[in-house]
């Protein structure tokens, strides 16, 4: 039954299978969004300090997406190369690929959470903190980095779960964890009167909650891949190809941590605490529309890496095309809800009149092209599930790094707005990595699906 499970990959019709794996990975990235931003919505509401606390934990974000970038350094690339095994016949390589990737989560995770311990007040100071906010983000970063290790395997493990096509069982992954943050945010925070300290723990409780249900499931009956004994010594010969693969969705994610000191930085020397706390507003309103469009993605890379795998370039083309029209699709109906009613979305985090007003504004100019995000986020990680990581490597650091960071610095040099000029990066390094990335995915694409009919 369970085998039959992943060979679904290659025979279901594409359409219907995409239905039945996005469905799932889009819910449970709502729910992880939901997750991530229940924190920060109780926060912003404490009485008398809701604004300092929301700017404080805000400048833990960069360090938050560090911790995820290096699940994803190990478990995307991880993942992507076990759908190709599972669609070339080789379990026993896919087990490998698992077995290390888990040995290498629990290595990182120890090396993160020491580091973190060591040396948080002046990572978070170099990100962006103030003598105002430094207060609330160390309490929340110093409890958080604690739990580490749960993130780690559960973020990281639960992309072996959608691999094998049990995208239900990864949505209750995040689902479990979710309903128990949401349960102990408002004891701990109100009720034991703990404040951010409360909300942190509440997190790292719900994330050590998930990452047992992920532990017992991969060594488990249900399962076609497992965790073995044999598999978690670490080989350079299966590591090194997921890490390869891995790198771009690594950089993707940890250069949000670094660009969102550059933002933090200049919006602190143009706009004060008020602009840094709608930063935290505009990285969380993006979550929408990153989130539901990896869910959309995760429910393609099984299908397009075991059909690549076992060389079936109609079923690989077909994914794409449905992946790239959802997305479109998905982006462009956000991008129209933020455009015409962008205090929705800015009340969720914070009332205060002053900060909704200001936000208001910068988000309309922030989000100002976001509509063709999809077809970004469709094509790099496209290229991530057939194993092209030359491509998705550079077009991770074209975006952030060849374009984003420098804008950052110099639109407020030809602007009189300069906060506002610092806000219009965005959309200026969007519109241009989406066109490079269409160019570049068009020779690309046609290139890899020749060359697995010719081998």
């Amino acid at each position: 039954m369970y085998q039959n499970k992943t060979e679904s990959l290659g025979k279901e019709k594409v359409g219907k299978l995409l239905f039945n794996l996005a469905l799932p990975a889009i819910v449970a990235q709502l729910i992880n969004l939901l997750y991530n931003l229940v924190d920060r919505m109780y926060i912003g509401h404490i009485a008398e300090v809701g604004k300092l606390a929301l700017t404080g934990t805000g400048v833990c974000l960069p360090l938050i997406m560090i911790i995820t970038a290096f699940a994803s350094l190990v478990s995307i690339g991880g993942a992507s190369r076990a759908s190709i095994f599972l669609g070339k016949n080789d379990k026993d390589n896919a087990e490998k690929t698992l077995g290390n990737c888990s040995s290498l989560l629990v290595i990182i995770s120890l090396i993160l959470t020491f580091l973190f311990i060591m040396f948080a007040e002046k990572i978070l100071l170099v990100f962006g903190a103030s003598e105002n906010t430094i207060e609330y983000a160390l309490s929340y970063m110093r409890i958080y980095s604690i739990g580490t290790i749960f993130v780690q395997l559960t973020l990281g493990l639960n992309a072996f779960i959608t691999a094998q096509g049990f995208a239900k069982m990864s949505m209750y992954t995040v689902l479990i964890g979710a309903i128990c943050n949401i349960i102990l945010d408002p004891i701990l925070i109100y009720g034991l009167n703990m404040g951010v300290s409360g909300a942190a723990l509440a997190t790292i409780t719900s994330q050590a909650i998930s990452a047992i249900w992920v532990i017992k499931f991969l060594t488990g009956k249900k399962t076609n891949l497992r965790i073995k004994k044999e598999y978690l010594k670490i080989s350079s010969k299966i590591i090194l190809p997921c890490l390869t693969l891995g790198l771009s969705p690594f950089i993707m994610q940890s250069t949000e941590s670094l660009i969102a000191v550059c933002f933090n930085q200049s919006l602190l020397r143009y706009g004060g605490d008020i602009a840094v706390g709608a930063m935290t507003i505009l990285t969380s309103v993006t979550q929408f529309s990153m989130l539901p469009l990896m869910g959309l993605t995760q429910g393609a890379q099984p299908i397009t890496s075991y059909n690549f795998g076992a060389k079936n370039t109609d079923r690989v083309k077909k994914a794409f095309k449905l992946l790239l029209v959802s997305s479109i699709v998905y982006s462009t109906t956000l991008w129209i809800g933020i455009m015409l009613a962008p205090q929705v979305f800015v009340k969720i985090f914070n009332n205060d009149p002053v900060l909704v007003e200001f936000t208001v504004h910068a988000l309309r100019v922030y989000m100002a092209v976001s509509c063709i995000f999809g077809i970004q986020i469709a094509c790099q990680q496209t290229f991530i599930a057939i194993g092209n990581a030359k491509s998705s490597i550079f077009l991770a650091l074209f975006r952030k790094i060849i374009v984003l960071i420098p804008l950052i610095y110099i639109m407020p040099l030809i602007m009189e707005n300069k906060t506002t000029a610092v806000f219009m990066a965005e959309p200026f390094a969007d519109f241009i990595a989406v066109t490079v990335t269409s160019i570049l995915f068009i020779i690309q694409f046609r290139k890899s699906l020749k060359n697995i009919s010719r081998s």
